[in-house]
């Protein structure tokens, strides 16, 4: 049976290819006036979209997205292996959880009243450099084939292999959105790290509580290890978590989410080629040590459509390289056993101030601070794997099987 016919190519100033949260939020950006003509290449309903997920962040006042914003918590609060817990309050940040869906819904709202951004459902088969730009191949519903040109094309889909690295640990884990039948949760307080749970041989595992009512929560188990659980793992773990550490009584399941990030010191290319450039987790928004992403695509995205306006084309690195190096020395001392994992951030909550930790976990701090929050962590070794590091060869690893990060 032969093919339907091509339809004609289309030209724009800049196509964003993949509609989560990162090619999302750049046409949001984009979608300002004085900003180039967009198409965003979204995929169709079908097995290429990727299942409703939950992206957290931390932010002070109001911002761009409230409307879609499910709740926020003023205090976080995180166990240590010996029960006890530290409850802290970052005023005047608040940690905030967005569904996906509402978060499509909305953006794509005000996508709908600005003439100069197209959102064209399809999927794209292949982006190349050209003569005078770029190109995305397009494969549309029905069949067709479809060429956009473009002078620079900005590629969010998930890379197929990640770059090489020394060190390569995934964030995985399974949550359940659970209904009590008495009030269990306060709606207050996120538990951001609860290690009341049996540790893995290799890694760290812990509990994650977001209360959405006194009734309702997402409750999390996650592991940072070198390999994904089976389903089944992970239902006996928060069955575990559930019942044994939280005693939440009788309760149903109303849903669940799963996924893996990667956490690794890889250097991700943000471009590759001239009018080519990777955003969002492709292009190393996730923080390798804490797996969060969703604030870094924002910074990312405000920078890439300032800089379209002026004229220029670049994209930032979403974190610098202090950060980016103190990552590094944290996964591999993690990795190698030399610290313990839930003794580590417990500690950070409990000698860092929480505003101050919280800016450096988004890489927002100044030296003289990370300098202290050093001093406030297992100094030798950490000293010991800075050390080695710098000897360490790159090596491939495997990418594990996860879109964007629900962080």
């Amino acid at each position: 049976m032969s093919r339907r016919p091509p339809v004609p190519g289309a030209t724009s100033d800049v196509v964003i290819v993949g509609g989560g949260a990162a090619g999302l939020s750049l046409a949001h950006r984009l979608a300002a006036p004085g900003s180039p003509t967009v198409t965003l290449v979204d995929a169709p309903d079908g097995p290429l979209r990727p299942p409703e997920r939950t992206w957290c962040y931390w932010d002070r006042g109001t911002g761009d997205f409230d409307e879609a914003v499910s709740a926020s918590w003023p205090r976080l609060r995180v166990h240590g292996t010996d029960g006890r817990a530290v409850t802290v309050r970052p005023s005047p940040l608040r940690y905030r959880m967005l569904r996906s869906t509402d978060f499509e819904r909305l953006v794509h709202s005000r996508l709908d009243t600005a003439p100069h951004v197209r959102v064209l459902r399809a999927t794209a088969d292949a982006v190349r450099n050209t003569a005078d730009g770029a190109e995305v191949r397009c494969t549309l519903p029905d069949g067709r084939t479809l060429s956009l040109r473009a002078r620079q094309v900005f590629d969010s889909r998930p890379r197929h292999a990640l770059p090489a690295a020394r060190t390569q640990l995934m964030q995985h884990f399974r949550g359940w959105f659970v209904r009590t039948a008495t009030d269990r949760f306060d709606p207050g307080t996120a538990d951001l790290m609860d290690f009341r749970v049996p540790q893995p041989r290799h890694g760290l595992a812990f509990g994650y509580v977001l209360p959405l009512a006194p009734d309702r929560a997402l409750v999390e188990y996650t592991e940072f290890s070198r390999h994904p659980l089976t389903t089944g793992a992970y239902e006996a773990a928060l069955a575990h978590y559930s019942h044994t550490v939280l005693k939440l009584g009788a309760f149903g399941v109303e849903s669940a989410e799963q996924g893996v990030i990667p956490m690794t010191d890889a250097r991700f290319a943000r471009r590759t080629g001239p009018a080519v450039f990777r955003i969002g987790t492709a292009g190393g928004a996730t923080r390798p040590a804490t797996g969060y992403t969703f604030a870094a695509v924002q910074r990312q995205s405000r920078a890439v459509a300032a800089a379209l306006r002026a004229g220029r084309t670049d994209v930032p690195p979403a974190y610098g390289r202090r950060a980016l190096a103190m990552d590094a020395v944290l996964l591999r001392a993690l990795d190698t056993g030399r610290i313990d994992g839930p003794d580590f951030f417990t500690g950070l909550f409990r000698r860092v101030p929480p505003h101050r930790l919280l800016r450096f976990l988004d890489g927002d701090t100044s030296p003289w601070e990370e300098c202290g929050i050093g001093l406030r962590t297992p100094v030798w070794p950490m000293l010991r794997t800075a050390v080695e590091l710098p000897f360490l060869s790159r090596r491939p690893h495997p990418a594990p099987r996860t879109g964007e990060s629900p962080r």
